[in-house]
């Protein structure tokens, strides 16, 4: 008996083209492209080298400072020009495949970009949280990841590739959009607005992957974010975190400029070895090292150390002093992370009153350590819990579709 399919459901619909063989780009984008590589393009269409720069300049305003991705609407450009324009590039943004809303007011987006050569579409989650006093993206820079942390829902996912600095930044831009945050598309988009007008402040490359295995694109894309005439972001509101690579910190600070947050998650190296299994090729010794050398680092601008709550394996008091000894003289703050379960892990997070001992004795010894709050954990948006249930259901989906649109070819 052959399955049948029904294709006057949107919803089937949907998920049946994203079946399909997807369509690589024809133009390229200029979103992702830094100043000179758009005038250097603006001059192989044609426009003249003196004028290229100007027209940069008008072009990036329209592009990050009111978030415009149609080039008719750039009114003080020649209408010749901007058709010129439409015909050589594109502002296009990646589909969104789907959009979770958690209790919390959390929100994850699942986005698709299109092939790239000969490769496959990809898809990334980005996540939006939403605060008193500010608004936080994280930001992925990685289609899977390389790193294998055990307690990682991510790091079981294996490393697809790196994204380019236009997949990273667009993150940035289709959340904008999202969340009414160009001024000049409010009124005819269907844009979300937070309560308060909360709005992105603040971005994390705390996302799928490891931003600094990614270094060249993670850093022309947050350049682009930090522009003063465009996304202008400060760069101490953007922190970018690492599991440790060592060799690419120093040039974080000093070619960024960013905040720099580190996932420590373990005192030893024994038990670092373990769980963050780049510790085997830069020791903690070794890392923080790097840590005390970063560029700018200072009491106004300290290092976070990020570390995870796992029940009997990193929660003692006695971890906690080893904490205290191993970052002296490190100007930093210590993020507590409660663990955010998934289905299959071996971990457990420890009991709320293990984790305010540890952050009582953490503090009473000078250093910050706030408890992060678990932000999205119903919709697998907390730290450590990206892409890999969507990645599953999306397998799920996709072999359940098949199936159907097979037996309604039959």
């Amino acid at each position: 008996m052959a399955l049948s399919i029904d294709l006057t459901n949107a919803e089937t619909r949907d998920a049946v083209a994203r079946l399909q063989p997807a369509k690589v780009a024809e133009k390229p984008n200029l979103i992702g492209m830094d100043r000179t590589e758009m005038a250097a393009a603006f001059e192989a269409m044609g426009i003249p080298a003196k004028q290229a720069r100007m027209r940069v300049s008008q072009v990036w305003q329209w592009i990050y400072l009111r978030g415009h991705d149609q080039f008719e609407k750039m009114s003080n450009i020649g209408k010749d020009l901007r058709s010129k324009l439409a015909d050589n590039f594109t502002l296009d943004r990646p589909e969104i495949v789907e959009e979770q809303i958690s209790s919390d007011g959390t929100r994850k987006w699942l986005m698709r970009f299109p092939p790239r050569g000969a490769g496959n579409p990809v898809e990334v989650e980005t996540v939006y949280i939403p605060e008193s006093d500010r608004g936080t993206l994280c930001i992925s820079s990685q289609v899977g990841c390389t790193l294998t942390c055990t307690f990682c829902h991510t790091g079981t996912q294996k490393l697809v590739r790196n994204l380019t600095s236009e997949e990273v930044l667009m993150q940035l831009i289709v959340a904008r959009d999202r969340l009414g945050d160009f001024p000049d598309k409010n009124a005819d988009n269907d844009a979300f607005i937070p309560s308060g007008d909360r709005k992105v402040t603040n971005i994390v490359m705390m996302g799928m992957g490891e931003p600094l295995y990614n270094f060249a694109n993670v850093k022309k894309a947050l350049l682009i974010a930090s522009d003063g005439e465009g996304l202008s972001l400060s760069k101490r509101r953007i922190t970018l975190s690492t599991s440790g690579v060592v060799p690419f910190i120093e040039r974080t600070g000093e070619e960024i400029g960013c905040m720099l947050a580190i996932s420590l998650h373990a005192t030893n190296d024994e038990l670092r070895d373990e769980i963050v299994p780049i510790n085997k090729k830069y020791k903690i010794a070794e890392l923080l090292e790097a840590c005390r050398n970063y560029p700018g680092v200072s009491n106004a601008k300290r290092i976070t150390f990020e570390y995870v709550m796992l029940k009997g394996v990193n929660d003692s008091l006695t971890d906690a002093k080893e904490l205290v000894r191993l970052l002296k003289n490190i100007p930093a703050k210590i993020n507590l992370i409660p663990f955010n379960p998934w289905p299959g892990s071996a971990y457990e997070c420890s009991s709320w009153d293990q984790i305010e001992l540890f952050a009582d004795f953490v503090n009473a010894n000078g250093y910050a350590s706030p408890i992060r709050t678990p932000r999205g954990r119903d919709i697998l948006a907390a730290c450590g819990q990206l892409k890999s249930e969507s990645e599953r259901l999306r397998i799920r989906e996709r072999l359940a579709l098949e199936a159907m649109v097979a037996g309604h070819g039959d």
